[in-house]
């Protein structure tokens, strides 16, 4: 790294520092604690842009000239822009987070992927044809490179550490998308015919890979490699932040475990299928991974309409649930009202598509909002899934600022 590039970066991170002492952010974690406690003083509201950060700041806009430095650089200018353009309630910090580095192998089977293009749509061919295929699977190799995590700590700490705080940051990604797992070996419609033909394959493929997933895991938390994710800027699930004064757990010493943990499992490829096969094919597969978390959180895309009383009754300290743009809101509220966060996911495509028709948006967010009251529900607001915002920077903010005054309306 150069020092241009460094000088670059430097000036990056100040004014992220800046307005992080702000006290606002103070006051948003504060709120998300409260909200998370299932206290809410009104419904939170975030924003991520995702796919659409293309339409933002994208590599077109960096500078630096190093490859690690761009990186940062990326990092660091869309934060800036989240603070200063979209309005919502995440609060800015002062940290620079850099993860372990972690290999992890494959499972003795490999999908192949043949795509249209770099961002279009794809297919593959599976590799589990039948049960021979299954002798092929083995554990996964785990491997942690201590010498490459800490030389990039110690490049980010000589960049920032007068000005940011640098933290070694582990990141758990999805810890149990066993479904997805499932239909990359053996391929969607196959599966479905497999629930009335092949059953005993599914449930010996699901029973690995939930193994493995938990196995996983298990070495993160012995290797001293996760992270609390109870802070005021931690993501978790798919969407929400995780701020809350009940993690970590009892009997926490500084080494983090997976009960000091917000979980997360989905199960989006199996939404049409009946809550029994759901059951037995998926949740119970999950189960013995979302049990070792202190609080979780359930859903993704899909809608959960037909799931919930198994939720309820199944998995453990559940304390957030997806409300997609396909659920029944009206069911959603009164299934959940004030024992379970409220997560409503907008659709994406009211402000993704050519046209926005703003008035839309605002009658679907009043009424959201409205039910959710109703129900006593505490409601969180979260645009993700944005993949192109059609060339126009401005509409995240303007979606923010629409439904940030909404909420404060209805506060």
């Amino acid at each position: 790294m150069t020092g241009k590039d460094r000088d670059i970066l430097r000036e990056l991170a100040r004014p992220l520092a800046e307005a992080a002492a702000d006290g606002v952010h103070a006051r948003r974690a504060a709120m998300w604690r409260s909200f998370n406690a299932l206290r809410p003083a009104r419904p939170m509201v975030l924003a991520f842009p995702e796919g659409g950060w293309r339409d933002l700041v994208s590599e077109g806009d960096l500078v630096c000239e190093d490859a690690t430095a761009r990186a940062w650089e990326l990092r660091l200018r869309r934060r800036l822009f989240h603070a200063g353009h979209i309005h919502d309630d995440q609060p800015v910090t002062d940290t620079f987070d850099v993860a372990p580095v972690v290999h992890v192998g494959d499972c003795g089977l490999v999908e192949t992927y043949v795509r249209t293009e770099a961002l279009g749509s794809h297919v593959w061919d599976p590799p589990v044809k039948g049960p021979e295929d299954l002798k092929k699977l083995h554990p996964r190799r785990l491997a942690f490179d201590g010498d490459e995590t800490a030389r990039r700590l110690d490049r980010a700490s000589e960049t920032f550490g007068d000005v940011l705080r640098v933290r070694r940051r582990g990141h758990l990604g999805w810890p149990a998308p066993l479904s997805w797992s499932l239909i990359k070996l053996r391929g969607l419609e196959q599966v479905m015919v497999d629930i009335y033909d092949d059953p005993g394959l599914l449930r010996d493929l699901m029973a690995f890979l939930g193994a493995e997933d938990l196995r996983k895991l298990q070495w993160l938390e012995a290797k001293g490699l996760l992270s609390l994710n109870n802070g005021p800027g931690d993501y978790v699930g798919s969407g929400g932040l995780g701020a809350t004064d009940e993690l970590p757990a009892d009997g926490f010493n500084g080494r983090v475990r997976l009960r000091d943990l917000w979980g997360f499992a989905e199960s989006q490829e199996f939404v049409l299928i009946a809550p029994e096969h759901w059951l037995e094919f998926v949740l119970t597969y999950q189960l013995p991974i979302l049990e070792r978390f202190g609080l979780n959180h359930y859903g993704c895309c899909e809608p959960l309409d037909r799931w919930y009383d198994l939720l309820f009754e199944h998995v453990p300290r559940l304390r957030r649930l997806s409300i997609s743009p396909w659920a029944d809101r009206e069911l959603a509220a009164r299934r959940l009202g004030g024992r379970y966060i409220y997560s409503w996911k907008p659709n994406p495509a009211m402000i993704c598509a050519p046209t926005v028709d703003w008035d839309a948006v605002e009658r679907t967010t009043r009424e959201t909002i409205e039910v959710a009251s109703a129900h006593g529900c505490a409601l969180e607001i979260v645009m993700k899934d944005t993949h192109t915002f059609c060339g126009d920077p401005t509409r995240i903010e303007r979606w923010s600022r629409l439904v940030g005054r909404l909420v404060r309306e209805a506060a």
